[in-house]
């Protein structure tokens, strides 16, 4: 059993990793001891983020806008410069973009679409030389996507594209799962529910809003760390060998219930 969820030595890119749910997952794998890059946006960001997280293990980090092709391929190119192969692949860089239906600008869709669904494509397309030299028939190479219950159910906010971003990363899971299958690489996504992260700081630092966003919760309470940190390293151990092309809501029963 102890060798069931074992990730030691593998070498584990995150997008979105130097805060929120990124973050929890990259701390998750580097303590358990994977090798691990980290991407985002801002260099100081990703600084500060692997000076934090190198406490905990092997963790390096490199600046790269996803929202842009050039982006994406800076990102591919220094993976392959660090990796000879890639174990584990977390497509988890978004973002989010609220507004009234009548005010809702094109913008708002341009960019959410580029950097939730059109870099989680590219970038697998692009690290697909050293996915396929981690892949074997035993131990498959793994693709993991953030999505969110936001693309299972409605919120009721006004995140016209985030909400439809995530649909389109649930099915292109699917659609990167058979195709991906025969060559020994697995696709799997996760969606969230509430998580202590930046996107959700302003309604969970309000002690009478984080009452009713828990009271919604079956559970009754937000996620932690571990909670979406270790769905992850299941899906990248032996335990998650045989899952490809599933959606797993990690969201405290809130898309089962509902």
């Amino acid at each position: 059993m102890g060798n069931l969820f074992d990730v030691t030595g593998k070498n584990v890119v995150v997008t979105g990793g130097t805060r929120g749910i990124g973050s929890m997952i990259a701390k998750g794998f580097a303590e358990a001891g994977a090798k691990v890059i980290i991407s985002s946006r801002k260099p100081d960001a990703c600084a500060a983020a692997a000076a934090e997280l190198s406490a905990f293990g092997d963790v390096v980090a490199h600046p790269a806008d996803l929202g842009t092709g050039d982006g994406v391929a800076d990102l591919a190119t220094f993976v392959a410069g660090e990796f000879d192969k890639v174990d584990v692949l977390v497509n988890n860089a978004g973002a989010t973009w609220g507004a009234p239906i009548d005010e809702f600008p094109a913008s708002g869709f341009d960019k959410i679409m580029n950097v939730n669904v059109k870099s989680v494509f590219l970038l697998t397309q692009r690290l697909l030389p050293q996915l396929r030299a981690a892949a074997s028939v035993e131990d498959p190479a793994r693709v993991i996507n953030v999505g969110s219950i936001d693309g299972i159910g409605v919120s009721g906010t006004e995140n016209f594209s985030y909400g439809a971003s995530k649909a389109a990363v649930h099915m292109l899971t699917r659609k990167l799962a058979a195709t991906l299958a025969s060559e020994h690489i697995t696709v799997n996504a996760i969606a969230p529910g509430p998580f202590p992260t930046k996107m959700m700081a302003f309604v969970l630092d309000n002690p009478d809003a984080r009452a009713a966003v828990e009271g919604g919760v079956p559970l009754g309470r937000v996620g932690s760390p571990d909670d979406i940190a270790g769905t992850a390293i299941f899906l990248s151990s032996r335990a998650g060998a045989y899952l490809t092309g599933t959606v797993i809501p990690v969201d405290g029963g809130i898309s089962g219930t509902r």
